[in-house]
């Protein structure tokens, strides 16, 4: 049978919840634009290709 050895987990020394929340806020502006600009450009192919 397979040796089931327990996992170690490797542990961070403090939290950077700064870094945390600009990583948060880069990401959710980034979704946001992307989004808006997906949606301008499928607006954009329907009125000029259709």
């Amino acid at each position: 049978m397979a040796d089931h050895a327990t996992t170690e987990y490797a542990t961070a020394e403090g939290n950077d919840y700064a870094e945390h929340d600009r990583t948060y806020a880069l990401f959710t502006g980034l979704t946001k634009w992307g989004s808006i600009t997906v949606a301008i450009v499928l607006v954009l192919m329907w009125i000029f290709l259709l």
